[in-house]
């Protein structure tokens, strides 16, 4: 696996235990909230990945952008999909969203060289 990746998943995975571990309720139902909302429902998998990917962008989240990108991934976005994404997320958000769009770049590279 790529390191970039693999590095990113094993911190979240390390970093969500240690959190859920403290066992308070809110950031549990927190937790739970964004997992159900990113479950099937009137909008397939796949588009709700896309949508957080484009407020990740527009919000500058570094991690998130990580996140949604493997989701999308997993769940079947191609690469001309994911670059009309970013194509949103830059009108949207504007300029200040280029770095990460160039971030973002560099790990569905990543992804895309597990295949």
């Amino acid at each position: 696996m790529s390191d970039l990746v693999n590095e990113f998943n094993t911190y979240r995975e390390k970093m969500n235990e240690k959190i859920l571990a403290a066992d308070n309720k809110v950031i549990k139902r927190l937790f739970n909230l964004d997992t159900n909302t990113y479950a099937e429902g009137a909008l397939d998998v796949k588009t709700k990945e896309m949508l957080g990917l484009v407020a990740s962008m527009v919000l500058r989240c570094d991690d998130c952008i990580k996140y949604h990108l493997g989701k999308s991934f997993e769940n079947g976005v191609t690469k001309e999909e994911v670059y009309e994404v970013f194509a949103i997320a830059n009108i949207v958000g504007g300029t200040i969203v280029i770095p990460h769009t160039r971030r973002a770049a560099e790990y569905w590279d990543e992804l895309e060289s597990l295949k």
